[in-house]
């Protein structure tokens, strides 16, 4: 088959994703548009989530004990305290629910938090990029188009609550746009100076409050 064929064989599958809400706690929207009818098959978005972006696994785990989302992490022990700048990269599969009235249309959403980054020099802002997820498809009764599909290498089952491992396939896809940009807002590192001396004077203050009413109303033997 030559890749002409391949390429008006194969429809493009789009890909949008988007950052509801504002702040630090945002909501992560996936929406998928098959190039084909995926009846009967798991579809999930695998996305790699930089350090500076996270999903709580405690939060994750409610949620999916009320059947609110469907997801894995890998890994799944995550420092939720963690500064961007000693955390590390996760890898999120999203699986996704399908629309109804349109065959070949799929979403999933599911809470992401940012962490707090280094205060910076002349920025506000921080910028964490989110690349654009990978679609994948598993179709244990079902059959893809061997020209539009290939296997991924992805260690999951075909859903959140099974363990039985299955044979996830890819596709390339047409992204809305390559990534996601996310701000962060960050102290201006100019301002260190500052705030370290109210810091320490509202320290000093506090405490100086404790022992004068420790020594007014404390009782001693």
């Amino acid at each position: 088959v030559s890749p002409v064929d391949v390429q008006a064989a194969c429809r493009d599958t789009t890909v949008t994703q988007e950052l509801l809400k504002e702040g630090f706690h945002r909501e992560l929207l996936v929406k998928v548009e098959l190039g084909e009818d995926a009846g009967g098959c798991a579809v999930a978005a695998r996305t790699r989530l930089p350090a500076g972006i996270f999903v709580d696994p405690y939060e994750l785990a409610t949620l999916q004990q009320h059947n609110l989302t469907k997801a894995l992490l890998i890994p799944d022990a995550v420092d939720v305290e963690a500064p961007e700048y000693v955390a590390a990269a996760l890898t999120l599969l999203l699986f996704l629910e399908a629309e109804p009235g349109c065959s070949r249309c799929f979403r999933a959403a599911l809470p992401v938090h940012a962490r707090y980054h280094r205060p910076a020099a002349g920025t506000e802002a921080a910028l964490v990029a989110l690349e654009s997820p990978e679609v994948l498809l598993c179709c244990c009764r079902g059959h893809l188009a061997a020209e539009c599909w290939e296997p991924a290498e992805v260690g999951a089952p075909c859903s959140a609550p099974n363990v039985a491992p299955c044979q996830w396939h890819s596709t390339t896809h047409r992204p809305a746009r390559e990534e996601l940009l996310l701000e962060v807002p960050v102290g201006l590192r100019e301002h260190s100076s500052l705030v370290c001396a109210l810091t320490l004077l509202t320290t000093l203050l506090c405490a100086g409050l404790i022992l004068s009413a420790t020594c007014k109303h404390g009782h001693f033997s």
